[in-house]
Formats: C-alpha cells, structure tokens, sequence
C-alpha cells in the first residue's frame, strides 16, 4: 500500500516529529511494508479460529475484604508503630 511524501510530513507532525528528507524516505518505505503487511494478514481466514484475549492461562485473583477483630494488645502495638492521625494510623502517600 503506497503512502505518499506529504502523508508522512502529516504523521510527522502530528507526532511533534521533526525528520529529515533521508528521515521521511526511509519512513515511508517501512511504513509502506508495515502497511502491506496488515493487508496480507486480511487475507487470512479466521472464521473458524477461536477469539483469545490472552494466551497464558493468568487468570486474576479476587478475595473478599474481610473485617477482622484484633485483641487490644494487638491493636495497641499497631498503634504505637506511627504517628496517628484521628485514632487511625497515619502512613506515607503511595501515589
């Protein structure tokens, strides 16, 4: 699939790319065979081919959150671990 010289300029400037002529003939040439790639790959028949979303057989793993009472001792040396913050313990910023 031919892309032309003034349809990479485009792309490139709307990345905020600044090439050179070698830059964008060089472009252009892979772009293309990327481009003829995707349209060989249509060609492909996958009617029978079943969807995957991932191939790893990961799966996530959930859990109920779960309230669980601490004896006063327990909760007292949790306590005096930092600094508190409205009786709750207050900890560093994970951003």
């Amino acid at each position: 699939m031919p892309i032309t010289y003034e349809e990479i300029k485009h792309i490139a400037e709307l990345a905020r790319l600044k090439l050179s002529e070698t830059e964008i003939t060089k472009l252009g040439s892979e772009l293309a065979a990327i481009l003829n790639y995707i349209e060989k790959l249509k060609e492909v028949d996958t009617k029978n081919i079943k969807e995957t979303s991932q191939v790893s057989g990961l799966s996530d793993v959930w859990r109920e959150d779960e309230v669980k009472n601490w004896n006063r001792v327990e909760v007292i040396a949790a306590l005096s671990q930092g600094e508190l913050e409205n009786d709750q313990l207050k900890v560093k910023r994970i951003l």
